[in-house]
């Protein structure tokens, strides 16, 4: 499945069973530009993350909705534009020269500019696409802003993470360290075992 099926399939999940988590996800209006996106982060998009953007829009302002292990909000193209600037001033210092291995999927210790934003916890840890070259160009790693790192990567593309996540809601079976819960007012909630 590609990311738009993949996205489809969570999302009915989600309206089936989480309507709360469901009905807090909104669909990208205006679609972004992406060549500007591109620009701006001065990366090339790769094509799963492009279509993420283009089915999905993220949730309102100040709304979570836990729609990624383990308590992750997915971001707009927008949303991700402003988490990347956000992490550009705050690091301006360590900006040319951050404190990251060269190859995709490496860890590092500071914010590095090719780290794309794509969803969010409410606080300040992230999911990002690391975009540094390698063979893993285009993973998913967890940005934990309290120790300023990432250690490995969480899935090999933002399709595989969807893919895991779609099988976990499905089957009822974990996601990386945390498996699916719904609460009684109808909302996903990820529990860490």
């Amino acid at each position: 499945m590609d990311v738009a099926e993949l996205w489809s399939e969570i999302v009915r999940w989600l309206s089936e069973h989480a309507p709360v988590t469901a009905a807090a996800l909104r669909p990208p209006v205006p679609p972004p530009d992406l060549a500007e996106l591109e620009a701006e982060f001065a990366v090339e998009l790769p094509a799963e993350l492009r279509e993420l953007w283009l089915c999905c829009g993220g949730t309102g302002a100040d709304v979570l909705a836990d729609v990624l292990p383990p308590f992750y909000t997915p971001y707009s193209a927008l949303e991700a534009r402003q988490a990347w600037r956000d992490h550009r001033k705050h690091w301006a210092a360590q900006w040319e020269r951050p404190a990251c291995d060269y190859y995709a999927g490496s860890p590092g210790s500071s914010f590095h500019p090719a780290w794309i934003p794509i969803a969010g916890d409410g606080f300040a840890d992230e999911l990002v696409v690391d975009l540094r070259p390698g063979p893993l160009h285009g993973c998913v790693l967890e940005w934990e802003q309290e120790a300023s790192q990432v250690l490995r990567p969480e899935w090999k593309g933002v399709a595989a993470m969807l893919a895991d996540v779609r099988r976990s809601l499905v089957e009822g079976v974990p996601a990386g360290h945390s498996y699916p819960t719904v609460t009684e007012d109808g909302r996903l909630d990820w529990q860490i075992r």
